[in-house]
């Protein structure tokens, strides 16, 4: 019986999703997904299964997220959930769906927060000189 661990990043957020063969039991943070909150991300989080679904009933997945907001967390979270049912599957055509469905199932968004620069406070927005 062979584990996957994927990993996914939003913002400051980090998730690493385990991934073996079971019976369709989801954690985040040791807590089942039905009991996550708010509502809103416990829903962002399922998408994969959802569009898995096929796979997601033979897998236990068990993702730990740490940083960044709710939202970040729930984001990463299911990036790092779709690569591993992506990886479980070896199948091209959940990858092509999820794909389809939002290109973010599997790409990770690499923006991140700017620096502040040194003797400011802000990133970047000056206060306007003007010399009349």
């Amino acid at each position: 019986m062979k584990t996957i661990i994927t990993s996914g990043k939003r913002k400051r957020a980090i998730a690493t999703a385990s991934l073996k063969a079971g019976r369709g039991v989801v954690r985040i943070n040791r807590l089942l997904l039905e009991n996550y909150t708010p509502r809103l991300a416990q829903l962002k989080i399922m998408e994969p299964l959802i569009i898995a679904e096929k796979y997601a009933p033979k897998v236990d997945i068990s993702v730990s997220v740490i940083g960044g907001g709710f939202m970040a967390q729930a984001e990463a979270s299911r990036l790092s959930i779709a690569k591993a049912l992506v990886a479980f599957s070896n199948s091209q055509e959940l990858k092509d769906a999820f794909l389809k469905y939002d290109r973010q199932l599997l790409i990770a968004d690499v923006r991140r927060k700017e620096q502040a620069k040194p003797n400011d406070s802000k990133a970047r927005a000056k206060r306007q000189k003007s010399y009349r």
